[in-house]
């Protein structure tokens, strides 16, 4: 039996690998042992004493969705929405699994494989003893949602149709377009559910007969039985590697969060962070709780529509500087493209004619024609991010200042083969929000640590053309969404995401009006409690990553946290001073800023 235990043993490490690569938490904990756990860096999976094809495809379709849910889901917009009535929390629960799913879907081939077959197949315990409501519920979203046809006769839902489904057609639409959209797909399930008096409908469905629980439970025991005898068989067949799972179908795709899905390599990887230095290690900085943190994406702060009127205000305010805009942008790109092609390849059999040669053609016609070809210089393969403080204080100009030349940047750097990220950094509330409460329920520890919501915003992943993402540039000019700025986590947050990107060159670019400030926090620890951080994180990258840092401050020195830091008076020489140093930073060797 070694083989047989060999053969589950690497089916077990693949799928914990292909695992923690979607849900991008690499320190997940993941066991095969079927019981339930709460821990949120822990998935738990059926237990895997046999395997054979339908196990494989079972335990792959399970650990896909565990997977997506923990990268797609944000648990304090699913508990905000979240219905009453039991059969309506699990249809609810559902739900959003399967949105979670449909995202995974739409990136990753192999995730899409796996949930169909699975679906396709599902063990026929659950369809029998499963509430008939339930499992019309369930097949109607796997359809529309997932769009993956069921096998049931469609007469055995006849009914149901007849009573939900008209209904239901109105709503899809609306779902189907809010996939990528939590707060809205989470919203409008809700109010469905609430809407259809499923808790009645379930209590009047149909019971099952005693003779046909038993019935069931003898055919159960019989496939069991029949299976056990099958599976000694079909290991001798199998390969060591059979039970893996394909894990190519995963990667070289970037996920809709716009992060590098990364598949663990044991053999170096290891070697190499400790080699760059990706752990922080700040001691005397902690928090007290990152339950209620969040990262999210712009386009799931608010609806299209909302996101469209915004983009319409920052368009109006780039038509107001539509020359300075236009100069800005040629500059930058003149400058990049003049570094591109440097230099020109003569006496060649092709390419452009070098004119500066005719004359030796005219004094001997024997003599050849001349040409030359322009040698491309090309930029290593780069990555900027910009980060940019979206706390109150930026309010007004600065913010949309900030905004514009983003936008300026996204494109401009995208025309010339430069991939850009646009992030923020913000908290959920003002005064401590969740965590606070929490902290007070506690009975206020002294010295907590941070002490508020973290809200890290991704309004363009690197990967994402700029017509794609333009319409979320415009979310930082919504009122309301400015609140504190908590800088150290921010830094760790964009660092960490630019780590994992394969770029050779990694340029992050801090766009801040000041020191970090968060009253929920200061209020209960040292005064200097999060500026002593925001030091330790810029010195750690400064001295031991291999990412390049420059910090532009509005109207403030930043000087005394970032070695490579501007200030600037005027919000409007923001972009002027963006372009020049981004067009010092494109060399060959690394710069020094000033």
């Amino acid at each position: 039996m070694e083989k047989k235990d060999q053969i589950i043993d690497n089916f077990k490490n693949a799928i914990k690998s292909t695992v923690r690569s979607i849900s991008n938490i690499k320190e997940l904990d993941v066991n095969f042992d079927g019981v339930a756990d709460n821990n949120e860096n822990c998935i738990s999976l059926p237990k895997l004493d046999e395997i054979d094809k339908m196990v494989v495809v079972k335990t792959r379709a399970i650990a896909d969705g565990e997977a997506l849910k923990l990268r797609h889901s944000n648990k304090n917009i699913f508990r905000n929405f979240e219905p009453k009535g039991e059969v309506a929390k699990s249809l609810y629960k559902l739900a959003e699994k399967i949105r979670c799913e449909k995202i995974g879907s739409e990136k990753y081939g192999g995730i899409k494989k796996n949930l169909k077959t699975y679906y396709k197949y599902q063990n026929r315990e659950k369809q029998k003893t499963e509430s008939k409501i339930l499992k019309y519920f369930e097949n109607y979203l796997k359809e529309n949602i997932l769009q993956i046809n069921k096998n049931e006769d469609s007469n055995e839902f006849k009914e149901l149709k007849k009573k939900y489904e008209k209904n239901l057609k109105k709503k899809t639409i609306s779902l189907q377009k809010n996939i990528h959209n939590q707060k809205e797909f989470n919203s409008q399930i809700a109010n469905i559910l609430e809407s259809l008096d499923l808790e009645e409908a379930v209590s009047s469905d149909e019971k099952k007969s005693d003779s046909d629980k038993l019935n069931d439970e003898n055919e159960r025991t019989k496939d069991t039985d029949q299976k056990s005898k099958r599976d000694e068989d079909k290991i001798q067949e199998m390969s060591i590697d059979a039970g893996v799972p394909d894990i190519e179908n995963y990667a070289s795709e970037s996920d809709d969060m716009g992060e590098e899905v990364e598949i663990d390599d044991a053999a170096g990887n290891s070697e190499n962070r400790k080699r760059t230095g990706v752990h922080f290690s700040d001691g005397k900085y902690k928090v007290f709780t990152n339950e209620f943190d969040e990262v999210i994406k712009a386009s799931q702060l608010e609806n299209e529509e909302e996101l469209i009127r915004l983009r319409e205000n920052l368009d109006q305010q780039l038509h107001q500087l539509k020359n300075f805009i236009s100069k800005l942008a040629n500059k930058l790109q003149r400058k990049l493209l003049a570094k591109q092609n440097r230099s020109w390849n003569f006496d060649l059999e092709e390419g452009i004619l070098d004119t500066s040669k005719l004359t030796r053609v005219i004094t001997d016609p024997l003599n050849s024609l001349s040409f030359k070809k322009e040698s491309d210089v090309e930029f290593k393969d780069t990555l900027v991010t910009l980060l940019i403080d979206n706390s109150g204080s930026m309010r007004g100009k600065p913010i949309s200042v900030a905004a514009i030349c983003a936008d300026i940047l996204s494109r401009t750097l995208e025309r010339c083969g430069v991939k850009v990220e646009i992030l923020g950094f913000t908290t959920c509330h003002w005064k401590g929000g969740s965590s606070r409460e929490l902290w007070m329920k506690k009975n206020k520890p002294a010295f907590p640590g941070r002490l508020n919501d973290l809200r890290h915003i991704i309004y363009k992943s690197a990967d994402m053309p700029w017509r794609q993402s333009k319409k979320n540039l415009g979310l930082m000019l919504k009122e309301g969404l400015l609140k504190e700025n908590i800088d150290g986590e921010a830094l760790k947050w964009a660092h960490s995401k630019m780590f994992k990107r394969k770029e050779e060159r990694k340029i992050l670019m801090v766009i801040s009006d000041g020191a970090p400030v968060d009253d929920s926090t200061l209020s209960s620890n040292s005064t200097d409690y999060l500026e002593n951080n925001l030091k330790n994180v810029v010195q750690w990258i400064e001295k031991k990553s291999n990412i390049e840092l420059l910090a532009i401050g509005i109207g403030h020195d930043v000087t005394r946290y970032y070695k490579n830091a501007i200030k600037i008076t005027d919000v409007q020489d923001l972009g002027d001073v963006m372009i020049n140093q981004l067009s010092d930073l494109f060399s060959e060797s690394k710069s020094t800023l000033h």
